[in-house]
């Protein structure tokens, strides 16, 4: 791809956004409707420029959606009407590519391929419905030729304009971090530019799907880099499925798993489909809820996630403090934060959102919210939480379509004693336990010196005590919680070393 002539063509779109702004503000100065209709006007504009750059940006825009703290409340509307999906294109663009991954040989793999009408088409691919030799029903998915070379070109440009824009306004960048957004979104769709990522992908999330009995997902039977054979999904998009062809119990079944699913991914393994729109979950009376295309996914690590779990056990029990407390932890507060009004601004949002039902309530909508407040207080949060934002909100609208009366709360209330279980198990593990005592003993360490000194200090007469009236809650809950690890760590110790004899 050459990226003087990409770098053009970026050029001019984003002239042409300029012009169009600035013949607007000509045009729309007094009146708040047409103000409005302006804002509304511009905010379709980008969304349609964004689209005509192709999938990256597409991509971009869609995070750009969870952002209110980056763009504006109209503008995020629109960027969330954004859909990777354009017009078919021709068989015989995609055969070279078949060619070039399975050999002059594919055919002899299919019985029949439907090379007519595509299953889906979007920017970075194409999918056909076929039979394998032996009557397998599959979905082949192809990617577009050339699409690799023009989205790693985008990356890199992108990302030195990124670097270049931070360095001339460092206060924004300090809170936002636009170089880490833009390497979360990179790492995310990985696996969309090689599908090799993607089949692995689509094996972990399998075994995740064990304990479900109403979620699958399809089975990856051939990858290559620009090829994936999966199994066919039976049924139809969530968002096309019509709720009175399923029985209640049914609907709520389907839907309790597919957010227990999620709530796992998040808080349990750490790695979680980054896009559960409607498009990409299908459902069908008497079969499980099938999640496909494992382009984009996240990941956490372990402090993150337990920094947004307790965000979620907050809004739950209903504690802005602890709510405010939770998320200034995801990050860090820059040296001009503003965390008593952050916590006043959570003490406010909080009771809002507590009771109320899916129909009623948008989670993903409701992080991005609290995003919206911390970043105008001048707290950085960690650039994940974009992409966490924008698989919230994905699977609350997917599952709004089938079963809108479930309530998050109540499904995350039940998943909560197995997340809790499972992460006190790994807290107890052998190797934790070895890593907690390590550190007790570090810390320990430096208790003679410390002694060593307060008697010095005594000797010379020159120790001064401090008094209070005693222990505040944080120090005894903190003091407690200590006592509590070191007995754990040594108990577990025990056990590992007894469970080795």
């Amino acid at each position: 791809m050459d990226q003087s002539r990409r770098a053009h063509q970026i050029a001019q779109v984003l002239w042409g956004l300029a012009y169009q702004e600035v013949g607007r503000s000509l045009r729309c100065r007094t009146e708040d409707a047409a103000a409005d209709e302006g804002r509304l006007r511009r905010a379709r504009t980008l969304a349609d420029a964004l689209e005509s750059l192709g999938p990256f940006y597409i991509k971009i825009g869609q995070i750009l959606s969870t952002r209110p703290d980056v763009v504006p409340a109209a503008t995020a509307t629109e960027l969330q009407k954004l859909h990777d999906q354009v017009s078919c294109g021709p068989f015989v663009d995609f055969e070279p590519v078949l060619t070039a991954e399975l050999g002059s040989r594919w055919p002899s793999l299919f019985r029949d391929i439907d090379t007519g009408t595509p299953l889906g088409s979007a920017s970075l691919a194409q999918v056909y419905g076929a039979e394998l030799a032996d009557g397998t029903p599959v979905a082949v998915k192809i990617q577009r030729p050339g699409v690799r070379d023009v989205v790693e070109a985008d990356m890199a440009l992108l990302r030195r304009i990124a670097r270049f824009a931070g360095k001339r306004a460092p206060k924004f960048n300090a809170v936002i971090d636009i170089d880490a957004m833009l390497k979360v979104i990179f790492d995310a769709m990985r696996p969309e530019l090689d599908f090799c990522l993607e089949a692995e992908n689509m094996r972990t999330a399998a075994a995740h799907t064990q304990d479900f009995k109403h979620i699958t997902v399809p089975r990856a039977l051939t990858a290559t880099p620009r090829v994936l054979i999966q199994s066919l999904a039976p049924g139809c998009s969530i968002r096309d499925a019509d709720p009175a062809a399923f029985t209640t119990q049914e609907r709520t079944d389907l839907g309790h798993d597919l957010l227990s699913f999620m709530y796992r991914g998040y808080f349990i393994r750490q790695f979680f489909h980054a896009d559960p729109h409607p498009g990409n979950i299908f459902v069908h009376p008497g079969h499980p809820a099938c999640l496909i295309d494992w382009g984009m996914v996240g990941r956490l690590d372990r402090p993150l996630s337990h920094s947004v779990l307790r965000v979620l056990m907050c809004l739950a029990q209903n504690d802005g403090a602890g709510v405010a407390k939770a998320w200034v932890e995801m990050g860090h507060p820059t040296p001009w934060a503003q965390l008593a009004d952050f916590e006043g601004d959570m003490a406010a949002l909080v009771p809002q959102i507590a009771t109320a039902s899916l129909g009623e309530l948008d989670f993903g909508l409701t992080l991005t919210s609290v995003l919206e407040r911390s970043t105008r207080r001048d707290i950085k949060t960690s650039p994940m939480v974009s992409i966490l934002g924008k698989s919230f909100a994905n699977i609350e609208g997917s599952i709004r379509h089938l079963c809108p009366e479930l309530s998050l709360i109540d499904v995350f209330q039940d998943e909560l004693p197995s997340i809790i279980f499972h992460l006190a198990s790994e807290h107890l593990s052998a190797p934790q336990a070895a890593r907690t005592l390590l550190e007790l003993m570090s810390a320990g360490g430096q208790m003679p010196q410390q002694i060593r000194g307060i008697i010095t200090a005594l000797a010379d007469r020159e120790l001064s005590v401090n008094v209070n009236q005693g222990p505040t809650k944080t120090d005894m809950f903190c003091g407690s919680r200590a006592r509590r690890s070191a007995l754990l760590t040594v108990g577990a110790l025990l056990w590992w070393h007894r469970s080795r004899r």
